[in-house]
C-alpha cells in the first residue's frame, strides 16, 4: 500500500486554503460573506504596467523559455527601486535575483543554508509559511516571542539568552505581519549585530513597507547587513500585482549564487511580458497612482476596519502600519474563534483569528483592508446589527 512521504504529515493544509472552501460552500448557499480575511489586493496595477504586458505578450517572440536569473530590464529596475526606495544600492548584476514570490524565496533560503536538523529562529506571531516550508525540508524550528508590550519587537535579550549553536538561520519580518508592528531603525541595527555575532542569517521579509508607512525601511540600510544578512520584497502589496509572482531576494554576490543555484533547479524564468511589465512598474513614476491606490484607499477603510474593531470590543495600536489592522478580543471570550466564527456565521463577515499566526495571536483578530469600500461599510452594518 502507497504511503506519503513523512513531510505530508508534517503541516496541514494552509488555514484560508481550508477556510474559504468553508466560506464558498456558505456563498453557494446564498449566506453572501464578505471576506475581509486574506491579503489581496483588489486594485489593478498601474496602466502602464498593463499596456506593457499587452504590448510584450503580442510579440511572437515573447512566448519562449525565458532564463531564470530574469531579464536584464527587471533586473536593473529592481536596483533602482531599492535605490529611489531605501537609498541602497545593489548590483543588479550580482546582489539580487528575481523570484516568482516570497514563498518560493523562504523554500531557496531555507535549502541553500539549512541541512535537516539544523535550527531556525521563526517569530511569535508570524507568517505561517516560515514554519510550515521549515517542517517540510526537516528543520527544527525554534520560535522567539514577539509581544504587543514590545511594539511587536524581537526581545533581544531574551534571544540572548538562548541556545544559539544549531541555529542557522532567522526570520524577522518589518513591517510585520500581522501585527503591523512597523521596522524600527533600532530594531534593524540589532538584528544585523545579531547576525554577525552569532553566525547567523537574518532574513528580513519585507513586502509591507510601502503600505500606509510614512518611512519605508530596509534592513540594507543598515552598514554591513549585505555581509549576513537577506531580504525579501514584492510586487504583490507594493504594486497590486499578487497574482504576477514577482519578488526579489537582495543579498552579497555569495549568498545570491547559492540561492539561485538552488532556484535554477526548481523553476525558469517568467514570462517574458510579466518581467517586462513589472520593470514598467518599478522605472515609471507612479507617485499619484500609489497615493491614490496604497493610501488613499487604504487609509479610508483602515477608519472603517478600526470602528468594526471597536464594535466587536477589540484593543489595537492605532500607530500599526500595512495591509491589515490588528486588535486584541475581549476578555469574555474563552478564545479567539469564539468570536470569529461567531462573526462568520451569524454577521456573515470573514475576519482571521490570530491564532493561526502562532501561540502569541490566541487572543488576537486580522481585519483585511482589501475589500472595496462598499463592502467594508457593509461589513460594518452587520457587525453593529450584532446584538453583543
Amino acid at each position: 500500500m502507497i504511503k506519503p512521504a513523512e513531510r505530508v504529515n508534517t503541516v496541514q493544509e494552509y488555514y484560508f486554503s481550508r477556510k474559504l472552501k468553508e466560506v464558498a460552500r456558505l456563498n453557494a448557499e446564498g449566506q453572501d460573506i464578505i471576506s475581509l480575511a486574506i491579503g489581496s489586493p483588489d486594485m489593478p496595477p498601474s496602466e502602464q504596467t498593463v499596456e506593457k504586458l499587452c504590448e510584450a505578450a503580442r510579440r511572437p517572440d515573447a512566448h519562449g523559455y525565458q532564463p531564470t536569473a530574469g531579464l536584464p530590464e527587471l533586473r536593473k529596475a529592481m536596483a533602482g527601486f531599492y535605490q529611489r526606495t531605501y537609498g541602497v544600492e545593489v548590483d543588479p548584476a550580482t546582489e539580487l535575483q528575481p523570484i516568482i514570490g516570497s514563498k518560493e524565496g523562504i523554500m531557496y533560503v531555507t535549502l541553500a543554508f539549512c541541512n535537516p536538523g539544523d535550527e531556525v529562529l521563526v517569530p511569535d506571531p508570524g507568517y505561517p509559511t516560515y514554519t510550515a516550508i521549515n517542517k517540510l525540508f526537516g528543520t527544527k524550528i525554534v520560535n522567539y516571542n514577539l509581544r504587543e508590550d514590545n511594539g511587536w519587537q524581537p526581545d533581544f535579550e531574551e534571544l540572548e539568552r538562548m541556545d544559539l549553536s544549531k541555529v542557522k538561520v532567522m526570520w524577522a519580518n518589518y513591517p510585520n505581519m500581522p501585527t503591523g508592528g512597523n521596522a524600527r531603525r533600532e530594531t534593524l541595527e540589532r538584528l544585523v549585530d545579531f547576525a554577525r555575532r552569532h553566525d547567523i542569517v537574518v532574513v528580513n521579509d519585507n513586502p509591507y513597507s510601502l503600505i500606509l508607512n510614512e518611512h519605508p525601511m530596509s534592513i540594507m540600510q543598515v552598514p554591513g547587513a549585505k555581509d549576513c544578512c537577506i531580504e525579501l520584497n514584492s510586487m504583490s502589496k507594493s504594486h497590486n500585482m499578487p497574482g504576477w509572482r514577482v519578488a526579489m531576494m537582495v543579498s552579497n554576490k555569495e549568498y545570491i549564487q547559492w540561492m539561485f543555484k538552488i532556484q535554477s533547479n526548481i523553476e525558469n524564468g517568467t514570462f517574458r511580458g510579466i518581467q517586462l511589465a513589472a520593470a514598467e512598474a518599478y522605472n515609471t513614476n507612479t507617485a499619484e497612482w500609489h497615493r491614490v491606490n496604497n493610501i488613499d484607499n487604504y487609509r479610508r477603510r483602515r477608519v472603517v476596519a478600526e470602528q468594526i474593531m471597536q464594535r466587536l470590543g477589540c484593543t489595537f495600536d492605532p500607530e500599526q502600519v500595512g495591509m491589515f489592522l490588528w486588535g486584541r478580543i475581549p476578555d469574555k471570550y474563552a478564545d479567539v474563534e469564539q468570536l470569529t466564527e461567531r462573526v462568520l456565521h451569524e454577521a456573515k463577515v470573514f475576519i482571521t483569528p490570530g491564532f493561526i499566526f502562532g501561540n502569541n495571536g490566541r487572543r488576537y483578530i486580522r481585519i483585511s483592508l482589501c475589500a472595496k469600500d462598499e463592502k467594508m461599510q457593509e461589513a460594518l452594518h452587520r457587525v453593529e446589527a450584532l446584538q453583543w
